[in-house]
């Protein structure tokens, strides 16, 4: 509809300006902070760790490494050597080529940062006392402020398993395989990633037959019914078959789901789309407090403080902690801004502190793929009112390799890695 068109248009039009402004003063801000930082030995830095480095975390440690004060460094501990653009993932578990685009350094962290206030430490948490971070190297973290970003774990195609980006890659190569050689395909899951995945292998193997199942009646169930329809017209369309109200049993063992209703059904391949896992053990030992004990997220105040009184220095937010906002990239990102906001307030002996109020329109919003290059853009304003703007603009390979620039990273990393696996493929294929 035309009025979808000016009113999304509109919509993001209005919030440019602010924005433009916020992240202006915040270079400029920068700029000024480089100057004035000071590096200092280490027995008389106080470190703010940060644990997970995907949106939100990264978010967090680039704005605390252009902002803490003189005395004061940022810690990311990150078990992932790149971060993983997991939005490409279901597209890469279908299309050869370009998985390394998923993969990012993090290298553009440190850029333009001042010496001495960031440093990076791949590995993995397996303690949180009151004042230390343990590693499984053995290494161990003194921290003045904590913020547990960990988000959550699952499968392919939504998270690997790997915490190195070559063997991720061949997790994601592995998939690919297993598309390609199997001509019926259940999926069993349908939000985001499940919807994504089926019309990818439909679009790119017409030939296969695609069966979408969903435990509820409609598709995307934590969207508005205008994307639902839509979605559920657009995959009947490509030929997809769906089936909804159902939860079928199925082991790894099998290939066979097992309807409620006694019907059984044998399939070459069964992908589980389902079950996301907060990262939240790593707190539950030391405050059990502070962990939903029906979904396992961490529970935070309004400040992203954990909600247990005894650790006031300790923040989480994004997927793993019960905000009140959406399991979205952009609402960790504005969560992030909150959890920057209330360290330098703490710092400076404040206890005004700021609170997260989730930002309906811009939180949810969702781009979804529907296949090579359909894609639907998607807003439910505060007013109930639903946008939905149907294009057929999207790129085959995906955004990923556009986002390099966005997180510091040079692409020309990227041409180079890949030019240089080119070269050994033969030798790695004898």
């Amino acid at each position: 509809m035309i009025s979808d068109y000016i009113h999304l248009a509109l919509t993001i039009l209005g919030f440019l300006p602010k924005f433009a402004a916020t992240l202006l003063l915040q270079r400029i801000s920068a700029l000024a902070h480089r100057r004035t930082y000071k590096a200092l030995p280490e027995d008389q830095i106080k470190n703010v760790v940060v644990v997970g480095g995907s949106f939100g975390g990264f978010k967090a440690v680039q704005r605390l490494a252009a902002t803490l004060p003189t005395g004061y460094r940022v810690v990311l501990v990150e078990k992932n050597s790149h971060l993983n653009y997991v939005f490409s993932f279901p597209r890469f578990s279908v299309l050869k080529g370009h998985e390394q685009d998923a993969f990012i350094p993090y290298s553009g962290l440190s850029k333009g940062a001042p010496e001495g206030i960031f440093r990076h430490v791949q590995d993995t948490v397996t303690e949180v006392t009151e004042r230390f971070v343990e590693l499984k190297s053995g290494e161990k973290l003194r921290y003045e402020y904590l913020v547990i970003a960990t988000g959550t774990s699952s499968r392919l195609p939504s998270k690997v398993v790997s915490t190195d980006s070559r063997d991720a890659e061949h997790e994601l190569r592995g998939m690919q395989d297993e598309i390609q050689q199997a001509r019926r395909i259940a999926i069993v899951g349908g939000g985001a990633v499940g919807v994504e995945l089926a019309s990818d292998i439909k679009d790119f193997y017409p030939e296969k037959e695609v069966t979408l199942v969903h435990s509820r009646a409609q598709l995307l169930s934590s969207f508005g019914p205008r994307l639902q329809n839509h979605v559920a017209e657009t995959l009947t369309d490509m030929g997809i078959i769906l089936r909804l109200n159902a939860r079928p049993k199925f082991s790894s063992q099998t290939s066979t789901l097992h309807f409620e209703n006694g019907e059984e059904e044998a399939y070459e391949l069964i992908i589980p789309c389902t079950g996301q896992q907060p990262n939240s053990g790593i707190i539950s030992a030391m405050s059990p407090a502070s962990i939903s004990k029906e979904t396992s997220h961490i529970q935070v105040k309004p400040t992203m403080q954990v909600a247990d009184d005894m650790f006031p220095r300790i923040f989480a937010f994004g997927d793993v902690a019960a905000t009140g906002g959406t399991k979205m990239a952009r609402a960790a990102i504005f969560q992030s801004e909150v959890v920057l906001d209330n360290i330098h307030k703490m710092i400076k002996g404040s206890k005004d502190l700021s609170t997260y109020t989730p930002n309906v329109v811009f939180e949810s919003a969702i781009k979804l793929t529907l296949g090579k290059t359909r894609v639907a853009l998607y807003m439910h304003k505060e007013n109930g009112r639903e946008i939905l703007v149907s294009a057929n603009f999207g790129a085959e390979e995906g955004d990923a390799k556009k986002q390099w620039a966005f997180f510091g990273a040079d692409v020309k990393e990227l041409e180079e890695r890949k030019a240089h696996d080119d070269s050994i493929a033969p030798y790695c294929n004898a």
